[in-house]
C-alpha cells in the first residue's frame, strides 16, 4: 500500500449539489424547494404554526410557578461522605466544610451551598458545617458521634472580594 493508493471508502464523502445551476442539472429553476408560497423563500420559520387554528401550545392552560430565588444545593449523602473518608481523601479530625468537600473532589460545582442527605451510613466521628441538612442526615452523624452545623452560605461575591 502506498500514500497516493490510500482512499476513503465508497460513498464516505458527498459532494455538495449546487442547486439553481439549470434545468438539466435536476434541481434548476426552484431549487428543489417546490414552487411559490413562504417555504420556497428563505428565512421560514413556522414551528408550531396550524394554519391559523389556534396552535397547541397557546390551546394547553398555563399551569405552575418557577421561583426565580429558589437555592439550589449539591447533595452529598453520609454514604458519600464516609466514603471520601476511608479514602483518604478528607481528614476526619478536621472541620469538613463545603470547601474542604469541593477540594477532595466529593462535589464537583458548588451551587448555593451543601446539602447533607442520609443515605448510606457513616462510621466516622466527624464534624459538619454545610449550608442545609435533613433531619435523618444530622441524626445519623450523630450517632457516629460527631456534630452538623448548618450556616447560611455566602456566594463568592461576599466572601470577602470588592467589585
Amino acid at each position: 500500500m502506498k500514500l497516493n493508493e490510500i482512499s476513503d471508502n465508497a460513498g464516505a464523502r458527498h459532494h455538495r449539489i449546487r442547486v439553481g445551476r439549470g434545468i438539466g442539472s435536476g434541481k434548476g429553476k426552484t431549487g428543489g424547494r417546490g414552487v411559490k408560497g413562504q417555504k420556497s423563500r428563505s428565512g421560514v420559520a413556522i414551528k408550531g404554526f396550524e394554519g391559523g387554528q389556534m396552535p397547541l401550545h397557546r390551546r394547553l392552560p398555563k399551569r405552575g410557578f418557577k421561583n426565580p430565588f429558589r437555592k439550589h444545593f449539591t447533595v452529598v449523602n453520609v454514604g458519600r461522605l464516609q466514603a471520601a473518608i476511608d479514602a483518604g481523601k478528607i481528614d476526619p479530625k478536621k472541620t469538613v466544610t463545603e470547601a474542604v468537600l469541593g477540594e477532595s473532589g466529593v462535589i464537583g460545582q458548588l451551587n448555593d451551598g451543601v446539602r447533607l442527605l442520609a443515605k448510606g451510613s457513616l462510621s466516622a466521628k466527624v464534624t459538619v458545617e454545610v449550608s442545609g441538612a435533613s433531619k435523618a442526615a444530622i441524626e445519623a452523624v450523630e450517632k457516629a458521634g460527631g456534630s452538623v452545623t448548618v450556616t447560611a452560605h455566602k456566594p463568592a461575591a461576599e466572601d470577602g472580594a470588592t467589585a
